[in-house]
């Protein structure tokens, strides 16, 4: 019973055009709380039972606060969306979450992972730092969102559903053309075997024969097939980012890093500060990184101390006036 109506929910949210990466998340959420509460359907279930189960996540689990919210959204929707059961105020409010400073490299930090990476992971992590993108914004570019000579790159379906344009370095040409070239030849023989890329949505239905267009091969393509999670149909994906994650990982030992956290997401944390540091428009910035809300992009005025500008450390008054009785 649960199963099928687990599917149930799996194609309402399909019908709505959620992501992939969100029914996923919903999925493992509901049946994480359908199991909590003894395999008791939802229908049965009400604000009792939520509120008890988000404490549980909160109390005894310790789960973080952004993990919280993605359980609730999940319920939010099973009730509000799918049921058709409005939970209204469950009077449950979140821990405050603690602002952190994100870490950022210097360039010659930079400079220094990269000279231990090669081939396609240096291409990836030097768009990650290059274009403000997110890993698997990076992984899903395909041939037809670079403008090479325009030297401007398309996210499509970023964060929160939307398309923004942002930078592309004219050092990243070569090595895209590469790219492209080993994508094209890739496809030309997936081809021969009725095999293309995966398109987005239902777009190939509407053009049967746009797998076999260029313009649709992802530059960082998968080394193996496998079977698309709409329509079932084989095809190939792009790059897994665990690939890019090992990389990084040899690289940042490789470079003796030591005193700070590196992932992929650093190099879009540094992408920003070397921006602003280098006096460009906050608003710019928020543009090209696809934030919604300027704030979000004002964390990096923290990191390079510009919430501060002009303000100077009391000590240093202490230390001018006792120089001058020294004098």
């Amino acid at each position: 019973m649960v199963s099928k109506f687990i599917e149930e929910i799996r194609r309402h949210m399909r019908m709505r055009g959620y992501s992939l990466k969100t029914e996923k998340a919903y999925i493992y959420w509901i049946k994480y709380f359908i199991r909590f509460n003894k395999l008791k359907h939802p229908q049965d279930m009400g604000t009792t039972e939520v509120t008890a189960y988000l404490s549980y996540l909160a109390n005894e689990q310790h789960v973080a606060i952004n993990t919280q919210k993605v359980a609730l959204n999940a319920i939010a929707f099973l009730y509000n969306q799918f049921l058709q059961r409005p939970l209204g105020d469950l009077g449950f409010t979140y821990a405050k979450k603690q602002r952190k400073v994100p870490s950022v490299l210097t360039p010659n930090e930079v400079q220094l992972i990269l000279s231990h990476l090669s081939g396609v992971n240096h291409s990836i992590f030097s768009l990650l730092y290059g274009s403000g993108l997110r890993v698997n914004e990076c992984l899903r570019i395909r041939v037809q969102d670079l403008d090479l000579q325009n030297l401007s790159l398309t996210v499509r379906d970023g964060k929160g559903k939307k398309d923004r344009v942002t930078l592309l370095s004219p050092t990243l040409i070569d090595s895209l053309q590469l790219q492209i070239q080993k994508a094209s030849k890739i496809q030309e023989e997936d081809i021969k075997q009725g095999i293309g890329p995966s398109l987005p949505h239902a777009l190939g239905k509407k053009y049967p024969n746009a797998f076999k267009q260029i313009a649709w091969m992802f530059i960082f393509p998968s080394l193996s097939i496998c079977r698309h999670p709409l329509t079932n149909k084989l095809c190939r994906h792009h790059l897994h980012d665990s690939a890019p994650r090992k990389a990084l990982k040899r690289a940042v030992q490789q470079a003796k890093i030591f005193n700070k956290r590196i992932t992929c997401h650093t190099f879009r944390h540094s992408f920003a500060t070397e921006l602003l540091r280098s006096g460009q428009d906050i608003r710019t910035v928020q543009e090209l990184l696809g934030h919604s809300d300027v704030a979000t992009t004002q964390i990096y005025t923290h990191v390079i101390g510009e919430h501060f500008a002009g303000t100077v450390s009391p000590l240093n008054k202490i230390f001018i006036e006792n120089y001058k009785e020294n004098q």
